[in-house]
């Protein structure tokens, strides 16, 4: 079995005893609550400082928590939000489309699965939760790369793998798809990630306005396109619908 890294026990502990009790606490406290010498401490304090999880106060000296914290605090409350309010939608999506649903934020240079609703039907499947999915050929990643600037920058650096012959990887090409997306209000994505395999996503917004995820279905290209090829009008009805509930549920409003 791995052992632990002392230094990160270190400051995690550091970090739960300015958590609770007293708002503030000394060098001398920290180090007298943890048994640890106070060069130890200061050290870890200071790199805790560095990277903004704990703040010292100018004119007494004690330590805080830092705005970091807070900031990574409301992240996880977002996507743990998003997918609460996602639940029923996502259910009825599945049920109504008779395909697996996906529920992905950005993370990484990527599309973070949080959500995955089963096929209704008796197949065997695999859950994709914590699974990441490419942002520039995926419908889930090509919806958040047109309405989040973060994830467009993002898709535009990254190394835009050509997972198939339809892959679009080229700068231009991508972004002219990512005005399309925005005109359209959704994404395709038909067999550019997965040969055989099809996918519609459209973009979640929160109270702000602000894009916060992206929900989808996927399956087998015959069930998902018709014999024209082209995507089914009823499963992209329902996707943005689903979409605009999730969203509406957020705070959103109208869109």
């Amino acid at each position: 079995m791995a052992k632990n890294i002392q230094s990160l026990e270190r400051a995690a502990a550091m970090l739960r005893l300015l958590a609770g009790g007293e708002r503030r606490l000394g060098l001398s406290d920290i180090s007298s609550s943890l048994d640890l010498a106070k060069g130890t401490a200061h050290g870890i304090l200071r790199t805790l400082q560095a990277e903004g999880f704990v703040e010292q106060d100018p004119a007494s000296g004690r330590y805080q928590l830092g705005a970091e914290l807070l900031r990574l605090g409301n992240s996880y409350l977002d996507v743990h939000e998003l997918r609460a309010r996602a639940l029923v939608w996502a259910d009825d999506l599945a049920r109504s489309s008779g395909e697996s649903v996906y529920l992905g934020v950005l993370h990484q240079h990527g599309v973070l699965i949080v959500h995955h609703v089963f096929r209704p039907d008796d197949s065997r499947q695999v859950l994709e939760v914590g699974a990441m999915q490419p942002l520039h050929s995926t419908a889930l990643g090509k919806v958040l790369a047109a309405y989040d600037p973060v994830a467009h920058s993002e898709a535009l650096e990254a190394d835009r793998k050509s997972f198939t012959a339809r892959t679009v990887s080229e700068p231009d090409a991508f972004e002219e798809t990512l005005g399309l997306t925005r005109a359209r209000g959704y994404a395709s994505d038909v067999e550019e990630t997965w040969e055989g395999v099809a996918s519609v996503a459209a973009p979640i917004h929160d109270r702000r306005r602000m894009p916060v995820g992206s929900v989808g279905i996927t399956g087998a290209v015959e069930r998902v396109c018709g014999e024209d090829g082209e995507l089914r009008p009823q499963l992209i009805a329902a996707v943005r619908a689903c979409a605009r509930s999730v969203s509406r549920d957020l705070g959103a409003g109208r869109f």
